[in-house]
């Protein structure tokens, strides 16, 4: 039985294919969404086999961003309340909690991106290693026109856009286009429309696969954890460290391909049925992996 609700999850060649899946919202990110996301976030961070995420909204719309009815049902209940702690700020938080596991995660995270990423949506697809988009998305921090603030989301925006991008989208609410996401960096690759994103999600994948699972994780994990105050030297022992690990994992085969000019084991490619059965099919029902 299908463990999730408002998300269409799928599994083909060890890459996760996570749809959001609530059109009556544009698949607005409502406390039971994200209680749903922070699930395949936990799942996948504990999960040594898999190798990539790809983040989708169903029905060509990615993320409508935080459920504005959810905000004023939890105002008003909060308002008939006596709280010892801030609930609303509790709350908020919770997001961010969500936010840090899933751009922490040790594999690669692609979101693909159609019709709109607004508010959460857009700091949903910040978090991810690369993003590609239709030329026909648009992209906007819609929070303050609300008279709210982009909260949780905001390190991940600018740690994508840079500070002074990031308050220019935030402090005037402008909707960006795609070709306007693509000059501030904010995509990595525009396409002209949902066919075309699923070629590139298949290319990118493939590309992907060519790299060895674990190198991946562990370059990841490399960037991830720096931290920016640790001296360098320290930083570089860590890398020496994890360069060790690798050559004694993965290494030889790796070399060994390369002087036999021979796919490596972990070698594997997508194509573009494959990424529409896995995005579009019952999440229950497994898609055979490619031999």
């Amino acid at each position: 039985m299908n463990r999730y609700t408002h998300l269409r999850v799928n599994r083909v060649q060890d890459v996760l294919f996570v749809t959001l899946h609530c059109p009556d919202t544009r698949n607005a990110l409502s406390p039971e969404v994200t209680a749903e996301l922070y699930q395949v976030s936990t799942l996948a961070q504990a999960d040594a086999a898999l190798r990539a995420i790809v983040l989708r909204g169903s029905q060509g719309f990615f993320c409508a961003g935080g459920n504005i009815g959810s905000f004023q049902s939890r105002l008003q209940a909060h308002q008939q309340t006596a709280p010892t702690q801030d609930p609303i700020a509790a709350r908020n938080r919770e997001f961010g909690k969500f936010l840090e596991l899933w751009s922490a995660l040790p594999v690669p995270i692609i979101a693909a991106v159609e019709g709109a990423a607004m508010g959460g949506g857009m700091g949903l697809a910040c978090t991810a290693d690369i993003v590609l988009a239709t030329e026909d998305a648009r992209f906007a921090l819609t929070e303050t026109a609300l008279g709210i603030i982009p909260a949780q989301i905001a390190p991940f925006v600018e740690a994508r856009l840079g500070r002074r991008n990031a308050l220019r989208l935030g402090l005037f609410g402008e909707r960006v286009s795609g070709p306007q996401a693509l000059a501030l960096g904010l995509v990595d690759e525009l396409v002209p429309d949902s066919h075309a994103l699923d070629e590139r999600l298949a290319l990118w994948l493939s590309r992907m696969c060519r790299c060895a699972p674990g190198a991946n994780r562990a370059l990841k994990r490399l960037f991830v954890c720096n931290d920016p105050a640790q001296p360098l030297s320290q930083m570089l022992d860590v890398a020496a460290e994890s360069f060790s690990a690798c050559m004694r994992d993965e290494g030889p085969e790796g070399i060994a391909a390369f002087k036999e000019k021979r796919p490596a084991r972990w070698h594997a490619s997508f194509d573009a049925e494959q990424i529409r059965q896995a995005q579009g099919c019952d999440p229950t029902t497994p898609t055979t992996p490619r031999p």
